[in-house]
């Protein structure tokens, strides 16, 4: 995860040092930067216009270019890189969708019950033609979208009652505006009443009503007296114009971030004494002012900080955001960084994709569930204090020049998605090749698989954890009391053996108790070491080329159970200690070992038990290959207690045989330990 994360951070970093080099180019080519004035004298009267209809200005009254210059200036100082967003927004000319409403419940849902915008509904009436005709309505949503009022079409055919409770008995249009200044509060509904249907007609019906939503000052008392006011607002935007009313994109960002920023208008058109506006630092207009307990902040002064809807829209969300703009973020950077695992994993393309997929779900299900917590969190009652000084923290880091250029960042890059993938394509590309230049000395195997090698292994894994999960989840020696096993049912009533035998994981061998074989016997010194050596080297070369994970015993260990070995008064022979019957059952084992001490044939010697782990059968001879436990040899033991040279065993159990080949109980399931029976001190010897 944190390589990923530093990945995204990497990433970040390219993206922002790449914006600087397309300002770099562009100085260059054009000799002015994207933060530079642009005198309305030197454009023309198309690029005049469109910068008035990307404000949200009326200019149908304004014929000549005069006229349309004096307005854009009055609206605030034009800059570059708002020239060439509002251009390539007039080029785009992309159709903007529009909602056709299915009856009253998805009505109700979408416009009565929205809070936070502004709709424009067409009703068209029971057999009626529409009061907007198709051009002039499709003219209409490309203008309106601009500014994020949202339309739509009722057809009362669709619910005849629902237009004759409302009152629809004609065509007409219908327009939804948040009633009060106040998170979610209700939903007014108006109804266009005018003559003339044009587009600059409803359109300027549609900024007077949203319009009225701010508090307008017109004289200086009034503003004196709204300036020292301490009311619930933190964050206050006050616009200083000389205007008839303010410009449709402030009028829709109000009715955005109700609740949360308090817009004001001050007309400053009938002013005669402007000496309080120069007391409070107010020495021209049109000025973007943002009033916070920090201090004051004129809005345009640093990069990006354009007179349009989006970048006044982005500078707010960053200085008053709400949770579920953090939620959104935090979604975008987590997806991102999940998305990294693509190029970091190496190996065949499907092992790529399913790992994404894995990752992404893994993610995001982590996010959700942590943001629960948090969202309760913010809603107890004395947090509010944390959440101002959060605020607070929030105003002074975004207000810097660092954050100005982070927001310019963004509004570029995503007005150009395609950049955007490519840049991220191409950072994922280059972690790859680093990433696999890093491992193929490494792991070659799992650089160069191709698909179908890394199906089949998937396929082995999937089919081992279906047929037994517990053999992978749980590990040697078992702690729970389920000492039956259901599964060995099933197994034996697959016979005749028609299905197929389930692919099991061997993690669980290295699990299985190891311990080496030493008799009761005297040694000298050179003998034992030598012995010693040459068992561990046999056993150890075996063992690595069937099972390259086992445990190893260390030096220290195995030389103290040789001394211990050492301890008695004779030695015990190689081919000494031998069972009669290959199958090692409780008793008769017993009887055997016993058996072997009381005749003399082989030096009258018998095991050391005690370096046996405990529930494990006391026997001297392998049953896998047939021959007699070798002093200092490698054993290993099962769950049902039988024991076998490790070697032997590992070979049988990697070969796909998961049982026992004394009882054939399942190896990696738990049995019940056995106790070995206190010798009778009446039995005769044998």
């Amino acid at each position: 995860m944190w390589v990923k994360l530093c990945c995204l951070l990497l990433y970040f970093l390219a993206l922002f040092v790449l914006a600087r080099v397309f300002e770099a180019v562009a100085w260059y080519e054009s000799g002015f930067l994207a933060t530079q004035l642009v005198d309305p004298v030197a454009l023309s009267f198309r690029k005049l216009r469109t910068i008035l209809e990307c404000r949200g200005l009326g200019h149908s009254g304004l014929p000549e270019k005069k006229d349309v210059r004096e307005l854009v200036e009055k609206s605030g100082d034009l800059m570059e890189g708002e020239l060439y967003s509002a251009l390539k927004e007039e080029e785009a000319s992309e159709s903007v969708s529009s909602t056709n409403f299915s009856g009253e419940m998805h009505f109700y849902e979408l416009v009565e019950d929205t809070k936070d915008g502004i709709w424009l509904v067409q009703v068209i009436a029971n057999g009626r033609n529409p009061l907007v005709g198709k051009v002039h309505w499709e003219k209409m949503v490309k203008k309106v979208s601009r500014f994020g009022i949202r339309t739509g079409t009722f057809n009362c055919s669709s619910d005849p009652r629902y237009c004759k409770r409302r009152g629809w008995l004609k065509s007409t249009l219908i327009m939804s505006v948040p009633q009060t200044s106040t998170s979610k509060g209700k939903v007014m509904l108006k109804e266009y009443s005018g003559r003339k249907i044009e587009v600059e007609h409803i359109f300027k019906w549609i900024t007077a009503h949203a319009a009225s939503r701010i508090k307008t000052i017109y004289s200086s008392e009034h503003l004196k007296e709204e300036w020292n006011k301490s009311d619930q607002y933190r964050v206050k935007i006050y616009l200083f114009a000389n205007l008839d009313q303010p410009p449709a994109f402030f009028s829709a960002l109000s009715v955005k971030f109700t609740g949360r920023v308090e817009f004001i208008f001050v007309n400053v058109e009938n002013w005669d004494n402007k000496s309080y506006m120069a007391e409070i630092g107010i020495y021209k207009t049109p000025s973007y002012i943002l009033r916070t307990p920090e201090g004051i902040y004129r809005y345009g002064n640093n990069t990006g900080e354009f007179i349009s809807l989006r970048a006044m829209d982005s500078f707010l969300r960053s200085l008053q955001p709400e949770v579920n703009d953090l939620f959104v973020l935090s979604l975008v950077l987590v997806n991102l960084m999940a998305w990294m695992d693509l190029f970091i994993t190496q190996g065949a393309t499907i092992k790529r994709f399913v790992v994404l997929i894995s990752t992404l779900g893994t993610y995001n299900s982590l996010l959700i569930i942590s943001w629960l917590p948090v969202l309760g969190f913010l809603q107890l009652p004395y947090l509010d204090s944390f959440y101002e000084y959060s605020l607070k923290l929030f105003r002074y880091s975004n207000t810097t020049t660092l954050a100005s250029w982070v927001r310019a960042d963004w509004m570029f890059y995503s007005s150009h998605p395609a950049l955007f993938l490519s840049t991220y394509l191409g950072h994922g590309l280059l972690i790859d090749y680093f990433e696999k230049k890093r491992r193929r000395n490494n792991n070659t195997d799992e650089v160069n698989a191709n698909n179908l090698e890394w199906l089949s292994s998937l396929w082995d894994w999937y089919t081992s954890y279906l047929f037994h999960p517990i053999a992978s989840f749980q590990h040697f020696p078992f702690d729970s009391d389920w000492d039956e096993d259901p599964d060995l049912f099933l197994e034996r009533l697959a016979f005749p053996d028609l299905w197929l035998h389930p692919l099991i994981p061997t993690d669980y061998i290295k699990n299985l108790p190891m311990w080496r074989f030493q008799c009761l016997g005297a040694h000298s010194d050179e003998e034992m070491l030598e012995t010693f050596a040459d068992s561990e080297s046999d056993s150890d070369s075996e063992s690595k080329e069937v099972f390259s994970s086992d445990r190893e015993v260390s030096e220290d260990d195995e030389l103290g159970t040789f001394h211990r070995c050492s301890e008695g008064e004779q030695r015990c022979g190689a081919d000494a200690c031998s069972c009669a019957s290959h199958y090692c059952h409780h008793e008769p084992c017993e009887r055997k070992a016993r058996s072997y001490s009381s005749n003399g044939s082989a030096g009258d010697l018998e095991p050391d038990w005690s370096a046996w782990p405990s529930g494990m059968l006391h026997c001297t001879e392998c049953v896998v290959c047939l021959e007699n436990f070798a002093k200092g040899c490698l054993l290993m033991g099962l769950p049902c207690g039988h024991v076998f040279h490790q070697n032997c065993i590992v070979k049988w159990l990697a070969g796909g045989r998961h049982c026992c080949p004394v009882c054939r109980w399942a190896s990696y399931k738990k049995k019940q330990p056995y106790t070995h029976p206190q010798p009778l001190l009446s039995e005769p010897p044998s």
